[in-house]
C-alpha cells in the first residue's frame, strides 16, 4: 500500500512533553489519599478510584491500557494524545490551532483510545510502518474498511452506524490537529483528509434537526409490561420483602458459610435424629433439591424411584451443624431419612405457605407464589426490583445516568404544601452534560414512583444510608429476565399478559413519557398510571428547579406538545377541506376561520404571484390558532377569549390564561368543538347512561332525571357530529 520511508531516528521511549508526568494532577482529577497514581510512562492508567466517577462509568472504561498498542512508537503517540485531550490547558497543547479547548471525558477519552488502537492494528496489518506514511489513500482505505460489514467471504454485507464511521474519522483528524504535540511519529505537515471536514460530516451523521432519533416504546409493549411492573410491585413487592428475609435467616442456618458448621468424618447420626425428629414433630416437609442438582444425581447413578433423590442432604447436614454430607454416610443415615421422607415429605425451601392475592385479571384469588428453591427465589426478588424500576424510569423520565446514582436515603420527607395534597420527591444527581462529579438535584414525581423506589430500598441486601440504591446496571439483561419471567407459566399463573417483542431502553421509557405527557388525555400511561398527577409533579419539579432535570424533561415536553397542536389542526384543517366538519358550539367560529385560511391558498383569490399550497406554508397561518388549542377528554377547547370560557365562569377565575379543561362542559361551551375523533367518546358515555337508566328502579327519580338528561347531551352531541358530516356529504 505504501513505499518505505528513511529510516526514523533514534527513539529513547521518553515523550518531549509530558515525560515523568503525573497524569491525574496533570488532568485535575482526584484520587484518594494512599491510592497508586497513574505516572504518563506507565502502559496502564487506572482511574479506577478517581473521586466523582458516575456509577454509569463501566470498570473496563476507567482503565487505559496502551499496551494494546504494540509500536512503541505509536504507544507513546497514544499517550500524548489522550493527556492531551485530558488536560487541555497544558503549555504544549494551548497554543496548538486546533486542539480541543476543553478536557473531555474519560468516557470520551476511552474510547478515542480504543479506535486508535484499532487504528494502529489495521495501519500495521496494512503495511504502514510509519504515520509519516498516511496519505489520503490510506485514511480512505480505513474509512472504507470501517465503513462496512464483511461476511468471511469478504462480501459486503452492510454498513456499520454513524457513530462507528464518525469514530473512525475522528482518529485521523486527531492525528492531524495534534501532529505538533507528538515525540516520536506524526502525520505529515501536509496531510487534509477528506479536505478538511470534520468527522461528523464525514460519517454522515444526522444533523439533529430531524425528528429524535429515540423511538419511544411501542404501545403494544408498553401496556402489558407497564401493567406487569405496577402488578408486581403493589401486589408481589409487600411479599417479596417478606421472602428476601427468608432468604437472609435460611443462610444464616444452612449456607455453606455459615458460622459455627464443623467439619466431620463419621455420620453424626445423633444430630440428624434430633433434626430429623423436629422435622416431624412440626409436620414440615423436608428440604428439596433444587432440579440442577437432581440431575446430577441422575448422571451420578442414583435410581430415579430413589425416594430420597430429591432430598437436599447438604441443607440437612448443615442445619445438623456439619459443612457437608458425605455420601459414605447414606448407608448409615438412609432408614431415618427415608423414614422423615415418607412422614412429612419434601418441599421446596422458601414461599411454602405463601399469602393470597388477587389474579392480576381479577379472575381468581391464589398464592402470590409457588413454593421456591433459594435460586428461583433470588430471582424472584430480582425481577421484583426490576419491575420497581421499570415504574420509576417509566413515570419519572429519569435517565439511566441518574437512576444509577440513587442511593438509600434518596427519598426525602414528603412534604404536605396545602392540606390533603402530598408532595414526593428524589434526591440524585445530573450526570449527562455535567463536571465530574455530577450535579445534586431533585425530581419531584407521583407516589407509585415513590413507592417502588421504598420497595426497592426494602429489597436491598445492604441497606446502610448513602449505599447504592440500583447501582451499575445492564437495563437489557435486567428487562429481558424480566419480560421472560412475565411471559413464563409463574406470569400466565397471576392473570398477566404476555410482553412481546421489542426494544425497551430508559431513553425510550423517557421518550415515551414526553411524547404521552404531550398528547394527553389519551394513551396507555393515562390508563395505567394517573399522567395528570405526572404532569403536575414534573411541572412541580421544574418550578422548585428551574434549570435541573425535569426542566429539561417539561422542555421536551413542551415541543412535543407544540407538535402535536400544529399537526392536530393542520388535520382538521384538511378534513374541512375534505368536507368533514366540525360539530359544537364553537364549530361556526371554527369554520369561519379555516374558510378564511381557505380563501388566502385560493390561486384565483391571490393579489400575488406567489401562493401558499405547501404544509409548511399552511402551518405558519395555522400557528396562532394552535397555541390555543387544548386537549379535552371528548372534545378540543379553542381558547381564544377568557371571557367566554364556560369552565373559567364557572370556577370564578375569569381572568386565567389557561382553561379548566377538568371543568369543561363543551355541549355548552362557545368555544368547544366536537369532531369525528370524538364520537366514540359520546357513544360510549351515552351507552353506558342508558345502561344505568334501564337500572333504575321507579322511585329514584331524582336520579333518573339527572342520568336522563345527560344521557339527551350525550346523544344530542353524538348526532350533531354525525349531521355535520352528512349534511356536508349531500351538498357536496
Amino acid at each position: 500500500m505504501t513505499t518505505a520511508l528513511a529510516t526514523a531516528p533514534a527513539f529513547d521511549g521518553r515523550s518531549a512533553v509530558f515525560a515523568g508526568t503525573d497524569v491525574c494532577l496533570e488532568a485535575g482529577l482526584t484520587l484518594p489519599d494512599g491510592t497508586v497514581r497513574p505516572m504518563f510512562e506507565d502502559d496502564v492508567w487506572d482511574f479506577t478510584d478517581v473521586v466523582g466517577l458516575p456509577v454509569q462509568l463501566a470498570l473496563c472504561t476507567r482503565r487505559f491500557d496502551f499496551a494494546e498498542i504494540t509500536d512503541e512508537r505509536w504507544r507513546l503517540v497514544g499517550k500524548e494524545l489522550v493527556l492531551a485531550m485530558l488536560a487541555p490547558r497544558h503549555p504544549a497543547v494551548a497554543p496548538l490551532p486546533r486542539a480541543h479547548r476543553t478536557a473531555l471525558h474519560l468516557t470520551s477519552c476511552a474510547g478515542r483510545l480504543d479506535e486508535l488502537t484499532r487504528f494502529c492494528r489495521w495501519l500495521s496489518e496494512a503495511g504502514v510502518s510509519s504515520l509519516a506514511q498516511i496519505d489520503t489513500r490510506v485514511c480512505d482505505a480505513y474509512m472504507a474498511h470501517r465503513r462496512y460489514v464483511l461476511d468471511e467471504d469478504g462480501a459486503v454485507v452492510g454498513e456499520q452506524s454513524p457513530g462507528t464511521r464518525r469514530a473512525a474519522a475522528q482518529v485521523v483528524v486527531d492525528l492531524v490537529n495534534y501532529r505538533e504535540l507528538f515525540t516520536a511519529d506524526s502525520v505529515p505537515a501536509d496531510l487534509r483528509p477528506w479536505g478538511g471536514a470534520t468527522a461528523s460530516a464525514i460519517a454522515e451523521m444526522p444533523s439533529g434537526r430531524t425528528e429524535n432519533k429515540t423511538q419511544p416504546v411501542d404501545d403494544t409493549v408498553l401496556q402489558p409490561m407497564l401493567a406487569a411492573a405496577l402488578f408486581l410491585v403493589s401486589s408481589l413487592g409487600p411479599h417479596a420483602v417478606e421472602l428476601v428475609q427468608q432468604i437472609r435467616e435460611a443462610d444464616k442456618l444452612s449456607a455453606r458459610k455459615a458460622r459455627g458448621l464443623r467439619a466431620v468424618h463419621v455420620a453424626p447420626a445423633a444430630e440428624f435424629t434430633e433434626l430429623l425428629n423436629e422435622y416431624t414433630d412440626t409436620c414440615t416437609p423436608l428440604p428439596m433439591l433444587a432440579d440442577h442438582h437432581v440431575a446430577d444425581r441422575l448422571a451420578g447413578g442414583w435410581a430415579a424411584d430413589d425416594p430420597l433423590l430429591t432430598l437436599a442432604t447438604g441443607v440437612l447436614a448443615r442445619q445438623a451443624g456439619v459443612t457437608q454430607f458425605e455420601a459414605k454416610w447414606m448407608d448409615r443415615l438412609r432408614g431415618s431419612l427415608e423414614a422423615a421422607v415418607t412422614s412429612v415429605g419434601i418441599k421446596e425451601v422458601f414461599a411454602r405457605d405463601a399469602a393470597e392475592i388477587t389474579a392480576a385479571d381479577t379472575s381468581s384469588v391464589l398464592p402470590w407464589t409457588l413454593p421456591l428453591h433459594r435460586l428461583q427465589a433470588v430471582a424472584l426478588v430480582g425481577v421484583v426490583r426490576t419491575a420497581a424500576m421499570i415504574v420509576l424510569a417509566t413515570a419519572s423520565g429519569m435517565r439511566a445516568s441518574e437512576l444509577m446514582e440513587l442511593r438509600i436515603g434518596c427519598r426525602l420527607p414528603v412534604e404536605e404544601p396545602v392540606p390533603g395534597l402530598t408532595r414526593y420527591r428524589l434526591a440524585s444527581k445530573v450526570i449527562k452534560g455535567q463536571p465530574l462529579g455530577g450535579t445534586d438535584d431533585e425530581w419531584v414525581v407521583i407516589e407509585p414512583v415513590y413507592r417502588a423506589v421504598e420497595l426497592a430500598e426494602d429489597l436491598h441486601d445492604d441497606r446502610h444510608e448513602g449505599a447504592l440504591l440500583f447501582g451499575r446496571f445492564a437495563f437489557s439483561v435486567r428487562y429481558k429476565w424480566f419480560r421472560n419471567w412475565v411471559n413464563s407459566p409463574a406470569g400466565h399463573r397471576l392473570g398477566l399478559a404476555p410482553i412481546p417483542e421489542g426494544q425497551v431502553n430508559p431513553r425510550r421509557l423517557r421518550r415515551t413519557l414526553a411524547l404521552e405527557m404531550a398528547y394527553r388525555p389519551g394513551g396507555v400511561l393515562a390508563t395505567k398510571i394517573h399522567l395528570k398527577h405526572i404532569a403536575v409533579a414534573t411541572t412541580e419539579g421544574y418550578a422548585s428547579r428551574p434549570g435541573g432535570a425535569q426542566a429539561e424533561l417539561l422542555s421536551e415536553v413542551n415541543k412535543h406538545e407544540s407538535d402535536r397542536d400544529l399537526d392536530l389542526v393542520l388535520q382538521e384543517f384538511r378534513n374541512y377541506q375534505q368536507g368533514i366538519l366540525p360539530a359544537g358550539p364553537g364549530a361556526r367560529s371554527l369554520t369561519e376561520f379555516f374558510a378564511s385560511i381557505d380563501g388566502k391558498l385560493d390561486p384565483e383569490a391571490a393579489t400575488a404571484p406567489k401562493t401558499q399550497r405547501g404544509d409548511r406554508d399552511v402551518l405558519n397561518l395555522l400557528t396562532k390558532r394552535a397555541k390555543v388549542l387544548h386537549l379535552g377528554p371528548a372534545n378540543y377547547c379553542w381558547f381564544t377569549d377568557p371571557s367566554r370560557a364556560l369552565c373559567l365562569k364557572l370556577a370564578g377565575t375569569p381572568t386565567a390564561d389557561r382553561p379548566l379543561v377538568g371543568m369543561c362542559d363543551s355541549a355548552r361551551c362557545p368555544q368547544a368543538t366536537h369532531h369525528p375523533c370524538h364520537r366514540p367518546v359520546w357513544a360510549e358515555h351515552a351507552g353506558r347512561t342508558e345502561t344505568f337508566l334501564g337500572q333504575l328502579g321507579t322511585t329514584r327519580k331524582t336520579e333518573r332525571a339527572r342520568l336522563q338528561a345527560d344521557y339527551d347531551r350525550a346523544l344530542r352531541v353524538v348526532t350533531e357530529i354525525d349531521s355535520a358530516n352528512i349534511v356536508n356529504r349531500e351538498s357536496a
